[in-house]
C-alpha cells in the first residue's frame, strides 16, 4: 500500500539536506566574496604558472643550467642577472620605487646638464677644428693639382 510515516519523514529529511546543500552551493557561486576569492586564486595560479614558464624558458632546467654554466661564473652571473631583469620587468614598481626612480632621474638631469653642456661645447670645438683642417687640406690639394696640371702642360 503506501509508505509509512517514518519513510516519508526520512525522504523529506533527505530532500531538505539535498536542497540545503544545493542552496549553499548556489550561494557560494553568486556570493561576491566567493567570486573575488576564486578570481584571486585563479590570478595567483596564472602568475605562478607564467613565472615558472618564463623561468624555464630563460634558465632552462636546473640540471641543464648547472651543466651549462659550471666552471663559468661570469656566464652564470650574466644569466642570473638577465633572469632578474626579466622578472623585474614583469613586476610593477611600487610607489616608493617609482618615487625613488623619479628622484634619481631629476638628480641626474640636474647634475648631468653641465656635463651635457661641456660635451656639446667640446663637440662644437672639434667640428670647427675639423672644418678648418678640411678647408686647409682642400686648398692645399687644389694648389697641388694646379701645380701638377701646369707641370704636365709644360712637358707637352
Amino acid at each position: 500500500m503506501g509508505q509509512s510515516t517514518e519513510e516519508l519523514t526520512n525522504q523529506i529529511e533527505d530532500t531538505r539536506q539535498r536542497m540545503a546543500s544545493d542552496l549553499d552551493t548556489l550561494q557560494d557561486r553568486v556570493s561576491p566574496s566567493a567570486i573575488v576569492q576564486r578570481r584571486k586564486e585563479a590570478a595567483y595560479g596564472r602568475v605562478a604558472s607564467a613565472k615558472n614558464s618564463i623561468k624555464d624558458k630563460v634558465m632552462g632546467s636546473a640540471d641543464a643550467t648547472q651543466e651549462r654554466y659550471e666552471g663559468a661564473p661570469v656566464a652564470a652571473g650574466l644569466a642570473a642577472f638577465g633572469a632578474g631583469m626579466v622578472v623585474a620587468a614583469l613586476l610593477p614598481a611600487s610607489r616608493l620605487e617609482a618615487e625613488a626612480a623619479h628622484r634619481v632621474v631629476e638628480t641626474a638631469k640636474e647634475h648631468g646638464q653641465p656635463l651635457v653642456d661641456d660635451a656639446r661645447a667640446a663637440g662644437e670645438e672639434v667640428v670647427e677644428t675639423v672644418k678648418q683642417s678640411a678647408a686647409e687640406s682642400a686648398q692645399q690639394l687644389k694648389e697641388s693639382a694646379q701645380d701638377s696640371a701646369e707641370a704636365v702642360r709644360g712637358e707637352m
